[in-house]
């Protein structure tokens, strides 16, 4: 088992995405991503979910188009009670060194200070975390991660 910080550089291999800040939250059951332009559609008689995943705050560098089997429809209630009815799709995250199976809900979190959420369900087995310390599986380089700073919207 691998010791995590409370937030960490993550990525998402099947997404093609190398990079994406995510808070590591023992309280969340499930696993989120910010998700835009989501798609619902049927392919051979089986929901699909298609999102683009924006891994930099305020940015759309670096963009990537995901097409995923819908594998449920959940009520989430946020940290704030609001309640929200959202598709799930599974993918792996990459994270302290581990290759975790992870159920995502798609939301919208521009109000949230990171693009994802991993959840404890995703972390079971493979992860601790340790709320005092931060980016223990390493971070990108420093002119990536300034990426993450960049305005530039659409």
């Amino acid at each position: 088992m691998s010791v995590a910080g409370w937030r960490e550089w993550v990525s998402l291999p099947e997404f093609g995405v190398k990079w994406v800040k995510a808070k590591l939250d023992t309280g969340a059951r499930s696993s989120a991503i910010h998700a835009y332009d989501v798609e619902e559609f049927v392919r051979d008689g089986v929901a699909w979910a298609s999102f683009e995943v924006h891994p930099w705050q305020r940015s759309d560098l670096d963009a990537a188009r995901v097409e995923l089997p819908v594998i449920d429809r959940r009520v989430v209630r946020s940290s704030t009670g609001h309640e929200e009815e959202r598709l799930v799709v599974t993918t792996i995250v990459r994270a302290v060194g581990h290759d975790l199976h992870a159920e995502l809900t798609l939301t919208n979190r521009d109000e949230m200070g990171f693009r994802m959420l991993v959840g404890r369900e995703a972390m079971r087995g493979a992860v601790l975390v340790d709320p005092s310390r931060s980016y223990l599986g390493g971070k990108p380089s420093r002119a990536m991660r300034r990426r993450n700073r960049t305005t530039a919207v659409d």
